[in-house]
């Protein structure tokens, strides 16, 4: 079981060229791939304000996750906000600290190309 950034989720379903070998790696072994639902939000936001832009709708990106063997995904529950604000990080973003709490409550390794979040969360994978 892994977490996918949102960079990594766009990667995996858009441009599997950009991935390191070790995330391809450990998407292609891991029996789960979670996905924090922020990043479905992340994604919009980003398309709103012209800074994304993908060849189909967000609502054809979800659905196609969402039917993807493996993939699950998660909402942002009271645990996961309250592993959020818990966390002993000075990183503001809320997408990025959501998604790693997300992988510390499940104990599981984070694929991300970000850096920031590499050096903060020592199971990160790229």
């Amino acid at each position: 079981m892994v977490v996918l950034d949102t960079s990594t989720v766009l990667f995996w379903t858009g441009a599997p060229e950009k991935l390191s070998s070790a995330a391809m790696q450990a998407i292609a072994e891991a029996d789960r791939l979670l996905i924090s639902s922020i990043s479905i939000w992340e994604i919009g936001i980003k398309m709103r304000k012209g800074h994304l832009s993908l060849p189909r709708p967000l609502s054809e990106l979800v659905d196609r996750l969402q039917r993807a063997p493996k993939v699950e995904i998660l909402p942002v529950d009271v645990p996961t906000w309250l592993e959020n604000v818990a966390l002993d990080w000075s990183h503001k973003d809320p997408a990025d600290r959501t998604i790693v709490a997300t992988a510390v409550l499940h104990t599981c390794p984070l694929i991300t190309s970000d850096r920031v979040i590499r050096a903060f969360y020592k199971d990160a994978i790229w």
